[in-house]
C-alpha cells in the first residue's frame, strides 16, 4: 500500500461489525506461519487504536518498520476477503459474481457443460436484479464456452446468446445515457444551486431539455427508468418547477414499490429518491405528507438486511435532514435543536465518510435551528463552518445566505460593533460571485441603515423591508432566498413583537 494509503487499513479494521470482526478472527486463525501471525496482530493492534499511530502498532506488533506496508497489504485483502465470504450468501450481486467464479473455475477444468449450467443460473439471477452489464458479462462469457463446446445442432442457442447480447448492450448504452444526464444536472445542482436568473434558465433548458425529451419510459427497465426519473427530477427541482418535480419524485418512489425486491439491492437509490421527495414536499410546504413519508422510510430500513455502514449513512442523512425540516415548517425550534446532539453524535462516528455538501448543509439547518429558537451565539458559531470555506464556487447559494445569516443574527445578538464591517464584507463576497439581487440587496441596504435608525423608526424600517420583500415571495427567480432564510416571518415577528415560532405556527395551522 502507498503512503497516500497507510491509514486506509486503520480505517477498514475500525468500520467493521462485531460479527464481521468475529468472523475474521475465524477465518484469520488458518494461518499458523510466520506472516499469519503478523497479520492477526497487525490486525488486533489496529483494533485497540481511537487514533492510527504507527509508532504503537510497530511497537506493540513487533513487526519491522519496513516489513509494515507489506503486512499491511496483506491484511487489507484478508479482511475484505473473509467479509466477502460473510456476506456473500445475502447480498444477491456477490452471490451471482461467486456463481462466475465457479464457472471460471470449471470452464478451466475442461467441465463445459457444468460450466454453463452455472452461467446460466448466474445470468437468471443477474437479469432478475435487472444488472445487464453483470448479465452481458455473464454472455460474453457463454459465447465463449459455446465457441468450444457448441455442436452442430447447437446454433439455435448461438443465435440467442448473439440476441441477448445486442438487447443487453442497448439497455446499457440508455442506462449510461441517462445515468450521465442524472449525475450532469446534480453536480450543476450542487454548483448553482437553483436558476437565478432567466440566463440560467435558458442554459439548463438548452442543454438538457432536447436530450431528456428523447426517451420515453414505455418498455423501459428498471434502471433505464430510474436515471430517466432522476434526470427529470433534477431539471425541474433546479428550474423552480415544484409541480414537475414531486411528480417525478413520486415515480421513483413508485418505481421501488412495484419492484419491491429491488429494494435490498438498490437501497441507496431507493433511500435517495425518498430524500427527494421529502426535499420537495418541503419546499411545498406538505408538512403532514413529510410526516407519513419519514414514518414509511424509518419502516422500510428495518427490513433491509444486511445493514452496511453505507446504508446507516445515507438513510441518516435523509432522515436528519427531514426531521429538521419538519420543525422548521411546525416554527418547534425548541424541540428542534434536541436533534442537534443526534446530528453531531452520527457526524462524529461517519463524518470522514460524508462529503462536504451535506457538512454544509447541516451547520446551515443547524444554524437556523438556532436562530428561530432565539440562540444567536450558537446559530452564528455553526455559520462560521460554512463562511470559512476555502472554495467559495461550492455551493454558491449556500454561502450566501450563511453569510445574510450571519449578519441578521449578528445583529440580534447584539454585536453592532461589527456589523458595519461583515455588511462590507458580505456585500463584496455577493457582488464577486454575481449573486445579488433583489432581496440580497434590500436586506444588506436595510441593515447598513440600522446602526444609524432612531428607536422610534425602527419598526417602520422593519415594515418598509417586509412590503419590499412579502411581493418577492413569489417572484420566479427572486423567491430562491426564502427557501434558505424565511426572512417575512422573522420581519412579521419584529413587526408584531411575536416569538418567530409563533408565527410560523400560526402560517402552518391557517394553511393546514
Amino acid at each position: 500500500m502507498g503512503n497516500g494509503k497507510q491509514e486506509a487499513v486503520f480505517e477498514l479494521v475500525r468500520g467493521l461489525s462485531k460479527a464481521e470482526k468475529r468472523n475474521f478472527k475465524l477465518f484469520a486463525a488458518r494461518s499458523t506461519n510466520k506472516q499469519g501471525a503478523q497479520f492477526i496482530a497487525l490486525f488486533d493492534a489496529l483494533d485497540a487504536l481511537e487514533e492510527y499511530d504507527e509508532a504503537r502498532v510497530l511497537r506493540k506488533t513487533g513487526i519491522r518498520k519496513e516489513q509494515l506496508p507489506n503486512v499491511k497489504s496483506y491484511l487489507y485483502r484478508q479482511i475484505l476477503v473473509s467479509v466477502r465470504l460473510l456476506h456473500v450468501q445475502h447480498i444477491d450481486v456477490m452471490e451471482v459474481r461467486q456463481m462466475v467464479d465457479f464457472a471460471r473455475i470449471l470452464y478451466d477444468k475442461n467441465m463445459f457443460w457444468q460450466a454453463l449450467q452455472m452461467l446460466d443460473r448466474a445470468k437468471t439471477q443477474a437479469l432478475a436484479l435487472q444488472n445487464f452489464t453483470l448479465a452481458l458479462e455473464i454472455v460474453e462469457f457463454e459465447k465463449r464456452v459455446e465457441s468450444l463446446h457448441m455442436k452442430r445442432t447447437a446454433t439455435g442457442r448461438a443465435a440467442l446468446l448473439s440476441e441477448q447480447a445486442e438487447t443487453l448492450a442497448k439497455r446499457i448504452a440508455n442506462i449510461n445515457e441517462l445515468s450521465n444526464l442524472s449525475v450532469q444536472l446534480y453536480s450543476l445542482n450542487l454548483q448553482l444551486g437553483y436558476v437565478r436568473n432567466e440566463k440560467d434558465r435558458k442554459m439548463v433548458t438548452d442543454f438538457f431539455k432536447t436530450r431528456l425529451d428523447a426517451y420515453d419510459d414505455r418498455g423501459m427497465s428498471f434502471h433505464e427508468r430510474l436515471y430517466l426519473y432522476q434526470a427529470r427530477m433534477w431539471f425541474s427541482y433546479i428550474r423552480y418547477d415544484f409541480v414537475v418535480c414531486y411528480r417525478y419524485a413520486l415515480r421513483l418512489v413508485w418505481l421501488f414499490d412495484e419492484n419491491p425486491e429491488l429494494i435490498s439491492v438498490y437501497y441507496d437509490h431507493y433511500v435517495r429518491a425518498m430524500s427527494r421527495l421529502l426535499d420537495v414536499l418541503f419546499m411545498t410546504r406538505r408538512q403532514e405528507q413529510m410526516v407519513h413519508v419519514v414514518e414509511s422510510l424509518e419502516r422500510e430500513l428495518l427490513r433491509i438486511e444486511p445493514r452496511t455502514d453505507h446504508l446507516v449513512i445515507v438513510s441518516n442523512l435523509c432522515l436528519l435532514q427531514a426531521k429538521i425540516n419538519i420543525h422548521f415548517l411546525e416554527g418547534s425550534f425548541a424541540e428542534g435543536v434536541k436533534l442537534v446532539e443526534q446530528v453531531e453524535e452520527f457526524l462524529r462516528k461517519y463524518g470522514r465518510h460524508i462529503d462536504e455538501h451535506y457538512r454544509m448543509l447541516f451547520a446551515y439547518k443547524i444554524a437556523c435551528l438556532y436562530f428561530g429558537n432565539g440562540e444567536y451565539r450558537k446559530c452564528i458559531g455553526y455559520l462560521h463552518s460554512i463562511i470559512s470555506l476555502p472554495n467559495p464556487q461550492f455551493r454558491r447559494d449556500l454561502q450566501v445566505f450563511a453569510r445574510i445569516l450571519h449578519l441578521i443574527a449578528s445583529y440580534e445578538a447584539g454585536d453592532d460593533y461589527s456589523l458595519e464591517y461583515q455588511i462590507r464584507s458580505v456585500y463584496s463576497f455577493v457582488v464577486k460571485i454575481n449573486d445579488m439581487h433583489s432581496v440580497q440587496h434590500e436586506i444588506i441596504t436595510f441593515l447598513k441603515r440600522i446602526p444609524h435608525t432612531y428607536a422610534s423608526d425602527f419598526k417602520g424600517e422593519l415594515t418598509r423591508l417586509y412590503e419590499h420583500l412579502k411581493p418577492l415571495e413569489q417572484h420566479p427567480y427572486e423567491r430562491r432566498p426564502f427557501f434558505y432564510l424565511d426572512i417575512i416571518s422573522w420581519l412579521e415577528s419584529k413587526i408584531l413583537d411575536r416569538p418567530i415560532a409563533e408565527i410560523i405556527r400560526h402560517k402552518y395551522g391557517s394553511k393546514r
